[in-house]
């Protein structure tokens, strides 16, 4: 009895299942060539990323923005101008001699002033029956408004008298690099020389101007008042830029973008303290201190004055 094997014609053996799937496998793995474009194509783009990113910088960089404008807090202080010093502003009657010059002389005063004339008698000052006060001067005790601009105005201390800055720089590099961070000028005048002489740029190249009609300057401006080694870096700035210095007093002038940037320091801190009022601050000391890749001013005390009754 023969036996029959019966057999699938698509049966597939073993080995062949094996060598169909390792070429698979070969079909499915990275060739060199997918290696290397992938490698090109992302150091393409690496490439680009940093070129772009260049492009914004260098683009971004060249761009000025102009820097925000300070809303300027606008100061009246009153001032007298040339009238007299004094505290009362009274309407002063006139005094006795001015009143005889304004009156018709009487026929009693007349007489004798002919009869003086003839006898070649000095004539002496005959005051009539009035009750002025017999003076050259007046009644009036003066002008109770502070040195200044003429005008009524608030009682305010000056910035000029009420401000003062202080720079620490251990070099004359460091601070000429803040006074030009601010845009602070330097500044001579006096002397044999007319006008005031000004320089700029004085952490790099100084440059000079020179102003003749020194009303023109409406700048704010401040004057040493104490020694200080500061004031060497100021002879030596003003010197670099040849502008001379023999019996001249030296002078910084202040930007008026960096003036109200002041005063909003100023009216920030006294707030912050409890006060109101400009008219209430005497005194106000700023301190130029490094901030970031710059500098700025801090108040560093406040004095202020005491109410009147």
């Amino acid at each position: 009895m023969t036996s029959v094997t019966d057999q699938n014609p698509t049966e597939i053996s073993a080995e062949e299942r094996a060598e169909q799937r390792s070429s698979e496998r070969d079909k499915l793995r990275t060739s060199r060539f997918d290696l290397v474009t992938s490698f090109l194509m992302a150091l393409i783009l690496f490439i680009g990323s940093l070129v772009v990113m260049g492009i914004i910088i260098f683009i971004t960089s060249r761009w000025a923005f102009a820097p925000l404008a300070i809303e300027p807090i606008i100061e009246n202080p009153a001032g007298r101008g040339e009238n007299p010093e004094g505290f009362e502003r009274d309407f002063e009657p006139p005094g006795a001699e001015e009143v005889e010059e304004l009156m018709e002389p009487t026929l009693q005063d007349t007489i004798e002033a002919v009869t003086d004339a003839v006898s070649t008698v000095a004539a002496s000052l005959v005051t009539t029956d009035t009750d002025a006060t017999a003076t050259t001067s007046g009644t009036g005790a003066g002008d109770s408004r502070p040195p200044g601009p003429e005008g009524e105005g608030e009682d305010i201390i000056p910035r000029f008298e009420r401000w003062q800055l202080n720079f620490t720089a251990r070099d004359i590099g460091l601070y000429a690099r803040q006074l030009d961070f601010y845009k602070i000028e330097l500044g001579a005048i006096g002397g044999s020389i007319q006008g005031v002489d000004v320089a700029s740029n004085l952490a790099g190249s100084p440059k000079k101007y020179r102003v003749v009609k020194t009303e023109d300057e409406k700048r704010l401006y401040f004057m040493w008042n104490s020694p200080s080694p500061l004031m060497q870096f100021d002879r030596q700035l003003l010197g670099k830029a040849g502008i001379p210095l023999p019996n001249r007093q030296m002078l910084k002038f202040i930007p008026t973008q960096l003036e109200n940037q002041l005063a909003q320091i100023e009216k920030t801190y006294w707030e912050s303290k409890g006060y109101t009022s400009v008219t209430q601050i005497a005194k106000t000391v700023f301190e130029s201190k490094a901030a970031g890749g710059g500098y700025q001013f801090e108040v560093i005390s406040q004095r202020y004055r005491k109410p009147k009754r």
